[in-house]
């Protein structure tokens, strides 16, 4: 069986599937922007997604959301380095920063983050180099041309192309493919008819890279609100979130990046027994 290793944490892939709850210290994230941006709020959102039954905590200083306004590195650190050194020692979850600089990515682990979660998709920005010098975990997503709808054509063949080309620029810089998660970006780079051909096809990528974790995140995005008529805000979006996941989940993705730790938790057991039961 396969792991996923990151720092000094293992996931054995097919065991079951991983919760990663997202925290966001950012005032403008697209569905709960300014929620949890002080450092008292974010430490007890992190130990309330922890008593959730969450495998994961996600911590985010930047919005990815259409039409952010970039922060410099240096904005970025200053929000999550007071979070990342307060979590450390109070819980024993792996943490994972969500960001796009190498710089802070290993500021990050030097802190305590034992997985870099790069929503660039850029394979020359020296991520994969500081993964593999600091022993960290890395996501590596397929972000096509951003956070807006630029993607045309067929997703599924982009998102292939790009997990290939993934996988040996990692194993150029010296890092493992054990150490790497690949993402197909939902929401990114993509328009609605290739996000949702994305999850309802995600097993023939699954398939093809057998040994590799993949994480999928749909958590309250717009291709949830797409397939609903009026389309529901953001904050209205966990019915279609788990039914989104729950389908990506049984075509063999192994982590789920969610907003709702304590209901993503009881859908993906269920969908786990499920899936052994089918065996």
């Amino acid at each position: 069986m396969a792991d996923f290793c990151a720092g000094s944490f293992r996931f054995p892939l097919g065991e079951r599937t991983y919760i990663m709850g997202i925290l966001n210290v950012t005032p403008d994230s697209f569905s709960d922007g300014g929620r949890y941006f002080g450092r008292d709020a974010a430490l007890s959102h992190a130990q309330e997604m922890e008593r959730e039954g969450a495998d994961i905590l996600d911590i985010g200083a930047q919005s990815t959301r259409p039409g952010h306004t970039p922060v410099t590195a240096e904005e970025e650190w200053a929000r999550l380095e007071p979070v990342l050194r307060n979590l450390r020692g109070r819980t024993a979850l792996p943490l994972s920063v969500d960001t796009y600089y190498p710089s802070v990515a290993a500021a990050a682990v030097e802190a305590g983050a034992a997985i870099i979660n790069d929503v660039s998709g850029s394979l020359e920005n020296g991520m994969p180099r500081v993964a593999a010098e600091t022993g960290a975990g890395l996501v590596m997503m397929h972000a096509g041309g951003g956070a807006d709808d630029a993607g045309r054509g067929d997703a599924l063949e982009a998102v292939r192309r790009y997990f290939r080309t993934a996988l040996e620029a990692a194993a150029a810089a010296g890092l493992p493919a054990e150490r790497v998660c690949l993402d197909p970006g939902i929401g990114f780079g993509k328009d609605r008819a290739g996000d949702l051909a994305l999850a309802a096809r995600l097993g023939e990528l699954t398939a093809e890279f057998p040994d590799t974790a993949v994480l999928v995140g749909a958590s309250r995005k717009r291709v949830i609100a797409s397939c609903c008529s009026p389309e529901p805000p953001a904050g209205e979006r966990l019915a279609g979130t788990l039914a989104f996941h729950t389908v990506v989940q049984w075509n063999g993705a192994h982590i789920l990046r969610v907003h709702d730790v304590a209901a993503a938790v009881q859908a993906a057991r269920v969908a786990d027994a499920l899936r052994r039961a089918a065996k």
